[in-house]
């Protein structure tokens, strides 16, 4: 199931500086938690859930990753890379392949921007499905109204 969060937030400039990009448009997407003036960057930059996306799917998107490939490289639990994997695959933005008994990970199409367009393809769908249900519920509330 596709799940994203989708904010309407004021334009910033973070400059140049990639890992603050980087952690506001995940932070807008629903990846990590919502960021604010006070947030610190420095130790955003070092968590698992950033260098996941980062230094593995990021900067490496033309690599397959095992699952522990990535938790080795990041040194984190299972649990932990799962739970942030997860969040990715529940956005389209990460693919999985099966190598015999091993699956293995990467941005979807070893791009960004092609991983992205997976995301607003199914933001589109999802956007002309809510329209079909107000478009129902409009046609509906007509109906009992004129019974009334």
């Amino acid at each position: 199931m596709f799940k994203m969060t989708i904010v309407s937030s004021p334009t910033r400039d973070p400059g140049d500086d990639l890992d603050r990009n980087i952690a506001y448009f995940l932070s807008d997407i629903g990846y990590i938690p919502r960021l604010n003036i006070q947030t610190d960057f420095n130790s955003i930059s070092k968590s698992a859930y950033f260098r996941l996306f980062k230094d593995c799917f990021l900067m490496r998107s033309d690599r397959y990753w095992t699952g522990d490939e990535l938790m080795s490289y990041l040194h984190t639990s299972r649990t932990t890379l799962y739970r942030h994997m997860n969040k990715l695959k529940s956005m389209d933005m990460l693919e999985e392949i099966q190598e015999g008994k091993m699956k293995k990970y990467r941005l979807r199409s070893g791009d960004l921007l092609k991983a992205w367009s997976w995301v607003e393809v199914n933001v589109k769908m999802a956007l002309d499905n809510y329209r079909k249900n107000v478009e129902r519920i409009s046609e509906l509330k007509a109906r009992a109204e004129k019974g009334q």
